[in-house]
């Protein structure tokens, strides 16, 4: 077996859905994708797209993905990957496509003078907690994820524009 990785194409839109579905039902979430492929595409076409994805292939067959942008850290004061997604369909774990997947990520954020990677996975994810440990990273203790989405983000937000609220002024 080969694997091979290489930079996703706007083409390649259908092939990253299916994986982030294929994510989503892993991590126990089918219904939460809301992604479409012509939204992808769209977006992999846009003058300043807002992701990176690297498609690991064995033997020319698509075995997995990484999605992944770029953040920043203001305390380094310097840019960082922000690893959205790994996911390897269960057919081909084992078969080094993720570790494979992993390096060229590595790759990309030093040949970028980029500072670190950093990502997220979930507490019941041994598998992945193993593997990740298996690179070299740690899990950041004292940290927790915060979200503000749906009917709360539209809320404050709306609450931004009414008449007494703290004005916020654009910066020029």
């Amino acid at each position: 077996m080969s694997v091979s990785i290489r930079f996703a194409t706007p083409a390649d839109a259908g092939l990253i859905l299916r994986f982030i579905r294929g994510l989503a039902d892993y991590e126990r979430a089918s219904n939460a994708v809301r992604a479409s492929a012509a939204e992808l595409r769209a977006q992999m076409e846009s003058a300043a797209p807002p992701f990176e994805c690297l498609i690991a292939e064995i033997d020319a067959e698509p075995a997995g993905f990484a999605l992944f942008y770029r953040s920043y850290s203001t305390w380094l004061g310097q840019p960082l990957i922000f690893l959205e997604d790994l996911f390897v369909k269960s057919a081909y774990r084992g078969t080094g496509a993720g570790i494979a997947l992993f390096k060229e990520l590595a790759r990309v954020a030093a040949d970028r003078g980029y500072s670190r990677i950093e990502w997220r996975v979930l507490d019941w994810n041994a598998p992945a907690q193993r593997f990740y440990r298996s690179v070299g990273a740690a899990p950041l203790d004292g940290w927790t994820v915060w979200r503000l989405e749906h009917d709360a983000l539209a809320a404050l937000a709306r609450a931004a524009k009414t008449p007494g609220a703290a004005e916020v002024k654009p910066s020029k």
